[in-house]
């Protein structure tokens, strides 16, 4: 039986699931906070600043935790902080 292949049992592969990766709950919130002031930084972190809801130093907002908020929170991940 040279030449046939023998189709292998397919094995379920378990898709990846950030929550359990990074050990934190996707979809709830996540608290903000600015520690570093803006100045001298491009116009789109300060958009991005701005875009968090953060008007002033050290003022905390509490946001959705989306992965469009996480991206907001890495371009200005040197300004801000992720209070627990």
């Amino acid at each position: 039986m040279a030449g046939k292949k023998v189709a292998s049992a397919k094995i379920p592969v378990k898709p990846y699931n950030r929550t359990e990766h990074d050990g934190k709950k996707s979809g709830g919130t996540v608290k903000v906070k600015w520690v570093v002031s803006f100045i001298s930084c491009t116009d789109d972190t300060r958009q991005t600043i701005r875009g968090l809801g953060l008007r002033r130093m050290h003022q905390v907002v509490e946001r959705q935790d989306t992965p469009a908020v996480r991206g907001m929170i890495h371009k200005v991940r040197h300004l801000v902080e992720v209070v627990e």
